[in-house]
Order: structure tokens, then sequence, then C-alpha cells
């Protein structure tokens, strides 16, 4: 079963990224990460994504479209990037949660993911 692995950060561990005295241990957390995921056979897809200063968000009211620069939310943590993984059972793709960088300053969320939708 797929996983999606959704990787939650604080803002501060978002500004490591560009910080040059610790970026270099950022990245290397998360390479050692997605290599062991790849290692195990279990990696399926992912990404990191730009900060949420770099989001667009897109609501319709009344057929209307509303668009809002930055994130929608005021949240403490901020959705930096998904793994997406091909595990049995939940309980294996908590297991790989747990090993996540972000699990030790922000969260990792784990989500089954759906099935294509039947071909019409």
């Amino acid at each position: 079963m797929q996983y999606a692995v959704l990787v939650y950060e604080t803002p501060a561990d978002l500004a490591e990224r560009e910080d040059p005295s610790k970026a270099a241990s950022y990245w290397a957390a998360y390479t050692a990460y997605s290599r062991s995921l790849v290692e195990a056979g279990v990696a399926a897809g992912g990404a990191g994504l730009h900060p949420p200063a770099m989001a667009t968000t897109v609501r319709l009211r009344d057929g209307k479209r509303h668009v809002q620069d930055g994130p929608f939310a005021d949240t403490k943590e901020l959705l930096g990037g998904l793994f997406i993984i091909d595990v049995p059972d939940l309980g294996i793709a908590l297991e790989w949660a747990a090993r996540c960088p972000s699990a030790a300053t922000g969260s990792v969320e784990v989500r089954p993911m759906l099935p294509p939708p039947p071909t019409l």
C-alpha cells in the first residue's frame, strides 16, 4: 500500500535550508533519509517544497475564484515536503515516518494514498 509521508517543519527548520552555516547538515539528514528509503525498496516518489511564502492559495466561492498569495493557514509548523512510500501496512509506514529528520523538531503525518479512479 502506498502512504504519503507529509513533512511538517518549524519556520526555524525551514530557514536552515538557506543558512550557509546549517544547510549542509540539514540537507545531509534528508539525503540520508531518502537514501535509506531507496535502499529499502520502499521509495515511490516525493518532493521538497519551497517555503510557504512561495505558495498561492485558490478558493472558489459563489462561482468566483479568489487567489491569495502565501499559505491559507497561519500555523506553527509548515509543510516542507513529502515522500511517497510503498509498504505493506501502516505500522511499517509509521516506522519510516519516525526516522524522518523533522519528526524530532516538527511533525510527520502519514496518510494512505487513494488508488487512482477507475477509467471511464
